[in-house]
């Protein structure tokens, strides 16, 4: 019997990525940045999807069916709902924001259709799904608690569930706009990087800085509750009005404006780096506690972009309630086009889960392009460039 292939796409958030099934296994995987060179390239992942296809050497009608990682409809019903509670507030936003996604963004299986060639089933996960599929899915547990947590999906900021065999379930979640990643985010973008994409600088300057504004962080921004869920104070940010992530009163708390990309560091940023860090940990290992009280299992899975904090993740392993954790390497949303490819292969058409308990089912992470010694130095001779093979 010939072979069916299943396509996952992410795309124009950040991110974007492709990611092909061959009768349930990962063929190929590749993320848009990395043939762009632009870091977080969120365009449709044209080069990935041919990478992809190539790497199984196979066209666009041999696929038996796409699927999208999202739910497009439901994240506009969220971005349309916010606009009209804050109006007038945040009109500039969206007078930006409207037109993409009247040109692409809600019209998805034309995009799709269009930049394949493609004219079979387009199919669709929910975010916070897909983010959990590619979590379980390719682990190594028979069954397993699942936690992803990230800015945003649709509604969703952060979900738990429990993964059995061939399928999962998610049973609760945190709503937008409390949300631990646009938390985290909010801070990279105060200390002066670049949010969805220099978050790890934040967790990376962190260690060189003392938790002096825990007290604040708790006291103004987040009300925490001992089960992990939260609120945030709307008063100290601006991702719903505005095109920044903080305002006057969030720099006010801080002791002044944010520091200008690229300029000299200071110990504000890293104490403030420091203190975010702190609790971004306490915030998952409370939500990991009620996610083992609530499910009963003993092995953890973690994605979504959040996931991503090794140093947190480390805590939960050292001192959370769970025998083992199973992170996935693309925990963000490149890794959403495998999941809602294995939601597809597992759940759509019920198919069987193979299990690898010895190793799990992600080949690794080096899952894109490879260049063999010869094309490397052919190409170094092409470009004049002087090189010695070691």
């Amino acid at each position: 019997m010939a072979p069916r292939y299943v396509l996952g796409i992410s795309a124009f958030y950040h991110d974007s990525a492709a990611c092909l099934l061959r009768d349930g296994d990962i063929a190929a995987a590749a993320q848009e940045e990395r043939f762009t060179r632009r870091k977080g390239d969120a365009s449709f992942p044209q080069h990935s999807v041919r990478y992809c296809l190539q790497a199984a050497g196979i066209r666009p009608s041999d696929l038996a069916y796409v699927g999208f990682y999202d739910k497009p409809l439901l994240k506009f019903e969220r971005i349309l709902e916010t606009y009209l509670g804050v109006a007038p507030g945040g009109f500039t936003q969206f007078r930006m924001a409207g037109p993409l996604w009247m040109k692409e963004k809600l019209f998805l299986d034309r995009e799709i259709r269009r930049a394949l060639g493609y004219d079979g089933e387009i199919l669709y996960a929910e975010h916070h799904e897909s983010h959990a599929a590619s979590a379980f899915f390719p682990s190594p547990f028979e069954e397993a608690a699942i936690l992803t947590i990230d800015g945003v999906g649709e509604w969703a900021t952060a979900a738990f569930g429990v993964g059995r065999g061939r399928d999962l379930e998610l049973l609760q979640e945190l709503h937008w706009p409390d949300s631990l990643g646009l938390l985290y985010s909010a801070v990279t973008y105060f200390t002066g990087f670049k949010v969805n994409s220099g978050e790890y600088k934040v967790m990376g300057l962190a260690p060189y800085g003392e938790p002096k504004y825990v007290d604040v962080i708790y006291r103004e921004l987040v009300d925490l509750r001992a089960d992990g869920s939260f609120t945030l104070n709307q008063k100290y940010f601006n991702y719903l009005t505005g095109l920044t992530m903080t305002n006057e009163a969030f720099a006010e708390l801080f002791g002044g404006p944010p520091r200008v990309p690229e300029s000299k560091l200071t110990q504000r940023e890293m104490d403030i780096a420091k203190s975010i860090q702190v609790v971004c940990e306490e915030i998952m290992l409370r939500m990991a506690r009620t996610v083992h009280h609530e499910t009963g299992m003993d092995d953890l899975c973690l994605a979504g972009g959040v996931a991503l904090n090794c140093v947190a993740n480390g805590r939960i392993l050292r001192e959370g309630p769970f025998r083992r954790l199973w992170i996935q390497p693309a925990a963000g949303d490149a890794g959403g086009a495998l999941g809602v490819a294995q939601l597809i292969w597992h759940r759509y058409l019920n198919q069987v889960r193979a299990l690898k308990p010895e190793t799990d089912g992600m080949h690794g992470a080096y899952l894109g392009p490879e260049f063999a010694p010869e094309e490397i130095a052919a190409y170094l001779d092409s470009v004049g460039a002087v090189a010695s093979r070691l």
